[in-house]
């Protein structure tokens, strides 16, 4: 047992400066006490420091410079590190259609009616803009993987004006991003037997109606619509994916 307590020392430090760095309300940027600063305020060797600092630069918390003027300094983990480190816990998990529409009937509409009367006409010229990417019958396979990666795309941009919900904003941009990825490696955008895109399409095209009119319910039901829509299809697809595996098998 002492040597497992041993070994989570450099973890618990590791929370310990966590903490420090929230009471201290350090910023980005700003430099932690060096090595022997943090040796004699919490009573450990150097070597628990190195590897406490080592924990929190894997975390992505922390950022270690060498040179004159280097030291570790106060990281701010990007959202695209946050997404990937989620992606690599949930490879190995199964995650299903229906689990990420789980979430996104849970959120998405509520997204959308939070919107509504708020896009500013700049940001309704862009989302109506980004439209027409796949407002037509897609041609063939490829083109219908890359339609549906745009209208994916659409609903980024919903998130990405939430403004203020970063949590509702990152949690719909990690579930989108995973959808995008099952798209590309399950291929469930094959055969091209649905009209995604221009279904998409119409749904987006109706939703920002909502959203300009300042109609809160009628965007969310619009959403909530869209959603079940979409998941319907992508079920298809995927049980489709499932019976030509099994028969190549």
């Amino acid at each position: 047992m002492a040597g497992s307590s041993t070994k989570r020392r450099p973890y618990q430090v590791a929370e310990t400066i966590k903490r420090w760095i929230v009471e201290k309300q350090l910023k980005p940027g700003d430099r932690l006490p060096g090595e022997a600063e943090l040796m004699e305020r919490l009573g450990v060797s150097k070597g628990t420091v190195r590897e406490s600092t080592r924990v929190l630069e894997a975390q992505g918390l922390v950022e270690t410079r060498t040179g004159p003027g280097g030291g570790a300094f106060v990281h701010a983990m990007s959202e695209a590190r946050a997404i990937s480190l989620l992606s690599h816990y949930l490879f190995f998990q199964d995650i299903s259609i229906r689990d990420i529409y789980q979430i996104r009937l849970a959120l998405e509409p509520e997204l959308a009616a939070s919107l509504a009367g708020r896009v500013s006409p700049e940001d309704m010229s862009r989302l109506r803009a980004s439209l027409e990417s796949y407002a037509d019958t897609a041609r063939d396979e490829e083109e219908e993987r890359q339609q549906h990666l745009d209208s994916l795309n659409f609903h980024l941009m919903l998130a990405e004006l939430s403004g203020g919900n970063p949590l509702l904003c990152f949690i719909i941009r990690f579930t989108t991003q995973v959808l995008s990825d099952l798209t590309i490696y399950r291929r469930l955008y094959e055969p091209a037997t649905h009209d995604l895109g221009r279904t998409g399409c119409r749904f987006h095209a109706e939703l920002l109606d909502a959203i300009e009119a300042g109609d809160a319910e009628q965007a969310r039901r619009i959403m909530h619509e869209h959603m079940l829509s979409a998941q319907a299809v992508m079920n298809t697809q995927e049980a489709q994916v499932r019976r030509d595996f099994l028969s190549e098998a």
